[in-house]
């Protein structure tokens, strides 16, 4: 047998662990699926769960735990304050980001709310990449302004770059040479979640942090999805191959002054998140407002057992192994969708595919909301729930006028360790059946909506 015979690479992608325990999905016929449509006004947040077959809404909070993080849970002490387990999982956050500050909350929403609280305000501007839902909602409920400065390949679904997550630098820099004043730091996403769950590089992290520092900005990170998009920065980028990932988290923490994290992403958690920094003057502010509306400031809003449990996900995120098959499993939906001829986002990103309405059902106009139409279609087709990125979730203005989203994109969000090759392929079925009858697919309106976020809690209606 030939020396390197047993070491080539298979095409099958083998899940890294067993199933330990399963829970039963319920099959509904589509005469019912068209009745819960209609019970939740055409909204897919309103389903009940039970009535979902194959729920790829979101992958936050979503994902199966391993035997491991159950075994942490046990461990978990609930003591009000200093627990034992809040060291544990300090200790483990500043592994990968050793910031000296780290303020536990109960999900990244939380971190976002409160380090804007103290930073935002009428008339700042908060620069990014490309700010997901609650990022903007919660820096424009302060009255600042969230602008979205992202490469122009980040609004070209079929552009292959890879790195479509990367910030125009050059416009970074013409807004801070305009707007200094009035920038109280820049954001950046990681992975672009808005932009196609699309990963951004080394090289454009530096050049964000050379910016940062001539014009003395601090810099953040919205880091929830920060070991997808290190396995990109290994894959992809240049130099970075040999590099064990927990050292490029470590160097992509070291290029920013603080963070915000959703903890129900790559931290394989159901609940949790946390906001990191290094500035003292900063992080008392946002411990008092972490005190006045989550909790103490060694649990805030978790309990210890959450806190034990996130500490070894932080752990288990990082192995190489796991990365792989998780970047390579969802690559498997999306270059099967590809393949067939259904219009995807390409690349394909970390933790999801991303229809491309737009292209899928050129009929409708962006205000006749293209996903939403796609995402309800889905549903009622094979009971798979997914999330509209588009017109809809950033079509609001500020001022309440309607404007067409950069892209009209349908999200299929893939939970952590949760579901087999064999659902994925369910899933392709699904969508080539959508995608013959794409050109019937009716427009839909709004019926009402709240005042932000108004995907979440909106009603529909479908335009006869």
């Amino acid at each position: 047998m030939p020396e390197n015979f047993a070491d080539a690479p298979f095409r099958t992608i083998i899940e890294p662990f067993r199933i330990h325990s399963v829970e039963p999905l319920r099959m509904t016929s589509a005469a019912e699926r068209r009745k819960h449509l209609r019970d939740a006004s055409y909204n897919l947040f309103q389903l009940r769960a039970e009535h979902v077959l194959i729920d790829l809404l979101t992958d936050s909070g979503t994902g199966a735990m391993s035997r491991d993080q159950w075994a942490a849970i046990q461990r978990g002490d609930e003591s009000y304050a200093g627990s034992p387990s809040w060291f544990v999982f300090v200790d483990a956050v500043r592994e990968l980001f050793p910031y000296e500050h780290v303020i536990p909350v109960h999900q990244g929403r939380a971190a976002e709310r409160i380090l804007f609280s103290a930073l935002g305000g009428p008339g700042k501007v908060v620069p990014s990449n490309t700010h997901f839902d609650t990022t903007r909602a919660n820096v424009e409920a302060t009255g600042a302004r969230a602008v979205d400065l992202v490469i122009a390949e980040g609004h070209d679904p079929v552009s292959e770059h890879p790195f479509k997550g990367n910030v125009d630098l050059d416009a970074l820099e013409a807004l801070l040479a305009e707007h200094a004043g009035d920038v109280p730091c820049v954001m950046v996403t990681i992975t672009n979640n808005s932009g196609g769950g699309q990963p951004v590089s080394l090289e454009n992290l530096r050049g964000v942090r050379k910016i940062c520092d001539a014009y003395g900005k601090p810099l953040f990170l919205d880091a929830c999805r920060f070991a997808e998009n290190a396995w990109f920065i290994r894959e992809r980028e240049a130099g970075q191959g040999d590099r064990d990932v927990a050292d490029i988290v470590r160097e992509i923490a070291s290029l920013a002054d603080g963070m915000t994290m959703s903890a129900k992403k790559d931290p394989m958690g159901n609940i949790g998140g946390w906001l990191a920094m290094n500035d003292h003057e900063l992080a008392q502010t946002c411990r008092t407002q972490l005190i006045l509306t989550e909790g103490f400031p060694t649990y805030g809003g978790l309990a210890g057992r959450d806190l034990e449990a996130l500490a070894q996900g932080l752990k288990e995120v990082v192995q190489h192994d796991y990365l792989r098959y998780r970047i390579r499993s969802t690559a498997y939906l999306g270059d099967a969708l590809h393949e067939r001829g259904i219009p995807v986002l390409r690349p394909i990103g970390g933790h999801a595919v991303y229809l491309d309405a737009r292209r899928l059902a050129p009929h409708l106009e962006p205000l006749q909301y293209p996903g939403q139409s796609v995402a309800v279609a889905l549903y009622e087709v094979g009971g798979i729930r997914s999330c509209e990125i588009g017109s809809v979730m950033f079509g609001r203005q500020p001022d309440g006028s309607e404007a067409p989203a950069a892209m009209e994109l349908v999200r299929l969000a893939i939970p952590r360790r949760t579901y087999t090759q064999s659902h994925m392929d369910y899933v392709i079925e699904v969508c080539e059946r959508v995608a013959t009858e794409a050109a019937s697919l009716p427009g839909y309106r709004i019926t009402s909506e709240p005042p932000a976020l108004r995907h979440f809690t909106a009603d529909f209606a479908p335009i006869a």
